[in-house]
């Protein structure tokens, strides 16, 4: 990959082919995906129905101007807003699950008038504009540990509330890969301060959306309604399209603010058609029931793990988002275990920040393959420790 910008780390570059939970690489090894692509293909890679959709809407159209919308768009905007609970709500289509979160930010903005947003300082939220950066003079961030606390009364009263305008909130234990899910009492009573105040709810459902969780939404875990909602990566099963969905109160204060909003692929037909089958599909095949069922599977086999292997700081997770932290270690680590399981055809996420194995896998993943991981972690877990007491002995 010479000339490939090095924006991130490169680990493989040279798998040709994917299937469902498997991509396979030009010599034809198989590696089972328990990362999803990047958490992308919920309902696993080369869907066939999705394909289909595809192929049919290239001989249409695929793009059309942004003054020009075609029924398509309605049709994926009514599929969106009915699964948010906002059936008489309002919806844009766009590319990035960083744009649709930004937007989002934006109409906050607009619509309260007021200079902050509230958010935990682990939350990802997107890769540029207001929401990438969080300055200060735009945002008031949260100790992303304070709910940890036992003096939250004294941690909520030093916020800022007449000067915030809304809460983006990610509830799916952030998007950086920590896996921490915020208690429900203190997400309420942020909730309740922030609309007490006139303020807006704004929740990035990016990487916790389209049944990734368990539920729809990671919302949905907290008895919550947003007022905004951000989708992305499930939302095109790998095809690049997102959503910013609004409660039809807000969506019409923003249009009489006058704001205004274009960029190239708006609103495309394309992006909208494969939008809405990918929610026809997870309907048909119960898939996120079937996705939570598989989910408390690989978490109770987590923990059995971690009962196994005293290096196991903790298992944890919720439907299909689950991480695995590590004790601290001379050589046991989360990225020596990536690149063990890679070797052994696993692809999982890891963050040394956390010392966290984290896995994001389709909702179609079976039971057997969750096994075949388990069985090489434990495997390579105990040759590890084994070899780590005969170099101390």
């Amino acid at each position: 990959m010479e000339h490939i910008l090095k924006c991130h780390e490169i680990v493989k570059t040279d798998f040709v082919r994917g299937k469902d939970c498997f991509l396979y690489d030009a010599q034809g090894r198989r590696y089972v995906d328990f990362e999803s692509g990047i958490w992308c293909t919920a309902l696993g890679h080369n869907h066939p129905g999705i394909s289909r959709v595809i192929k049919s809407q290239l001989r249409r159209v695929i793009h059309l101007g942004t003054r020009y919308p075609n029924g398509l768009v309605e049709d994926a905007a009514n599929a969106v807003l009915e699964i948010a609970g906002m059936e008489d709500g309002k919806c844009v289509f766009l590319v990035a699950g960083s744009e649709a979160v930004e937007f989002g930010v934006q109409a906050v903005r607009r619509v309260t008038g007021k200079p902050l947003l509230l958010t935990f300082e682990n939350s990802f939220l997107g890769s540029y504009g207001s929401a990438g950066t969080k300055r200060p003079e735009e945002w008031h961030v949260l100790d992303g540990n304070a709910w940890d606390r036992t003096n939250a009364d004294e941690w909520i009263a030093r916020i800022p509330f007449e000067r915030i305008g809304g809460f983006a909130f990610e509830p799916g234990g952030s998007g950086i890969g920590f896996v921490r899910f915020p208690p429900e009492p203190l997400i309420r009573r942020i909730v309740r301060e922030i609309r007490g105040r006139g303020g807006l709810i704004l929740v990035n459902e990016v990487t916790t959306g389209m049944g990734r969780t368990g539920k729809w939404f990671g919302f949905q875990h907290y008895d919550l309604q947003p007022d905004i909602v951000a989708l992305g990566k499930g939302l095109g099963n790998g095809y690049p399209v997102s959503a910013t969905a609004m409660r039809r109160e807000t969506a019409g204060k923003l249009e009489l603010s006058g704001f205004r909003y274009a960029q190239s692929h708006q609103n495309d037909p394309l992006g909208c058609a494969v939008a809405k089958e990918v929610i026809s599909l997870l309907r048909e095949g119960r898939w996120i029931e079937k996705g939570n069922a598989v989910g408390g599977f690989f978490l109770d086999e987590l923990k059995q793990l971690a009962q196994r292997h005293p290096v196991i700081k903790d298992a944890r997770g919720r439907g299909m988002l689950l991480g695995l932290e590590f004790h601290p270690h001379d050589t046991i680590t989360a990225s020596w275990a990536y690149r063990a399981l890679l070797e052994k055809g696993f692809l999982v996420g890891y963050y040394p920040a956390a010392n966290l194995l984290r896995f994001d896998p389709a909702l179609t993943m079976k039971k057997d393959s969750i096994r075949g991981l388990i069985g090489a972690l434990d495997n390579i877990l105990a040759g590890a420790m084994n070899a780590s007491r005969a170099a101390s002995a």
